[in-house]
């Protein structure tokens, strides 16, 4: 996996909606699984909320615990 993605998703913040100006890695569960079968944002959003849902669902968050600032 990418790092400057895992990085992103750590250090960028969602930019609008219920939880604007939450780091992504910090969305509730249920929100990101919203997005992801609703439909998710085009770009590089919708790319970092999509590896976010993949990394929540298979157990995989120790790998954003690793590179969390502070």
């Amino acid at each position: 996996m990418n790092r400057e993605i895992l990085t992103d998703l750590v250090t960028k913040r969602m930019p609008f909606g219920r939880y604007s100006g939450t780091l992504l890695c910090d969305l509730p569960d249920n929100y990101v699984e919203w997005f992801y079968h609703r439909g998710l944002p085009e770009g590089k959003l919708g790319m970092l909320l999509g590896t976010l849902y993949e990394i929540k669902i298979n157990g995989l968050e120790y790998l954003l615990d690793q590179i969390r600032p502070g």
